[in-house]
């Protein structure tokens, strides 16, 4: 699965590596980091939808609607 995941609150590069630092911790494939957005691909056997969004909002960020 690919996905763009919106971030709000994001302001800094160490918002960046805040993010990077949560998504490193799920096992995603593939990922990039930009401000205000995550790049992701995953396996949704290995991980869910929620749970990346919870490691980012567990860092202090919310996630935007779509």
């Amino acid at each position: 699965m690919k996905e763009k995941i919106k971030i709000s609150g994001m302001s800094c590069n160490h918002c960046i590596k805040h993010v990077e630092h949560a998504i490193l911790e799920l096992p995603v494939k593939k990922f990039k980091v930009e401000m205000n957005l995550l790049e992701v691909e995953y396996d949704e056997s290995a991980v869910t939808h929620l749970q990346i969004t919870k490691a980012i909002e567990d860092e202090g960020y919310e996630i935007v609607s779509n």
